[in-house]
C-alpha cells in the first residue's frame, strides 16, 4: 500500500506519495493523477534503489486531502499538507535525505550525458539542459533558506555541493514540532526532491 495525498486545483489534482519524497504527478483529476503517479512507479524504483532502498509500493490509498490553487495548476505540488506537521524522527529523516541524494546524483549524472539542445514541445517551448540545470540549482537554494541554509550565488561545483551537504544534515534532523521553520522538513524533503526529479525525468523525455 502506498499512503498518498492529493492537492486539488481548480483545474489539475497532484498525487504525492507521502513516503517516498519526489514522487509525485499532476493529471486533470484525482482518478487520473493517480493513475500517472502509479505509471511513474518504474522510473521512481530507479531513485529509491540508488538510496539502498527496497521500493514495492503496492496500490495508492489516500490518506490526506489539501485544496490547491493556481499554482497547482501550473504544475507544482505547493501546498503543505497537515501530515506534514507531524513528528519526523531521524531514521525517517535521514532515509529521504538518502532519496534526495539519490535523485542529485542521477540528475547530475543524467544531465552529464545529455546533448545541450534538447527537443523542443509541440510549440516550441521547452529550455535546454544548461539552462535546465541552472535553474534546478538556482532553485535548491531558494528552497534550502526556507530550513535555514543559505549560501551565496555559486561560482563553483563546489559550491553547489557544500550547499547541498549543508542541506542534507539539516534535512537529517529529527524534527518535532512546533519548531520554527520556513518549510516543514516532510515537506521541504518532498518538494526538493520533486523539483529534481520532476526535471531529471524532463531531460529524459526530451534528450
Amino acid at each position: 500500500m502506498t499512503r498518498v495525498y492529493l492537492e486539488t486545483g481548480p483545474k489539475k489534482v497532484f498525487a504525492c506519495a507521502l513516503d517516498w519524497p519526489g514522487w509525485c504527478r499532476v493529471d486533470k483529476g484525482e482518478e487520473a493523477a493517480l493513475d500517472r503517479l502509479m505509471d511513474y512507479a518504474p522510473r521512481y524504483r530507479v531513485i529509491a534503489e540508488r538510496a539502498g532502498l527496497a521500493f514495492e509500493p503496492g496500490d495508492p490509498r489516500v490518506v490526506g486531502q489539501v485544496r490547491g490553487t493556481s499554482m497547482t495548476d501550473f504544475g507544482v505540488p505547493y501546498e503543505v499538507p497537515d501530515l506534514d506537521l507531524e513528528p519526523l524522527p531521524a531514521a525517517e529523516a535521514e532515509r529521504s535525505v538518502a532519496l534526495v541524494r539519490a535523485a542529485w546524483e542521477l540528475f547530475d549524472e543524467v544531465a552529464a550525458v545529455s546533448p545541450e539542445e534538447l527537443s523542443k514541445g509541440p510549440r516550441g517551448g521547452g529550455r535546454d539542459r544548461t539552462k535546465i540545470v541552472d535553474h534546478v540549482e538556482s532553485a535548491e537554494r531558494a528552497f534550502a533558506r526556507k530550513v535555514g541554509v543559505r549560501h551565496k550565488p555559486y561560482k563553483s561545483v563546489a559550491d553547489r555541493d557544500a550547499m547541498r551537504a549543508e542541506l542534507a544534515q539539516v534535512l537529517s534532523r529529527p524534527w518535532q514540532p512546533p519548531a520554527a521553520t520556513g518549510w516543514p522538513p516532510r515537506y521541504a524533503l518532498r518538494r526538493i526532491a520533486w523539483h529534481v526529479i520532476d526535471h531529471l525525468w524532463e531531460i529524459e523525455d526530451r534528450r
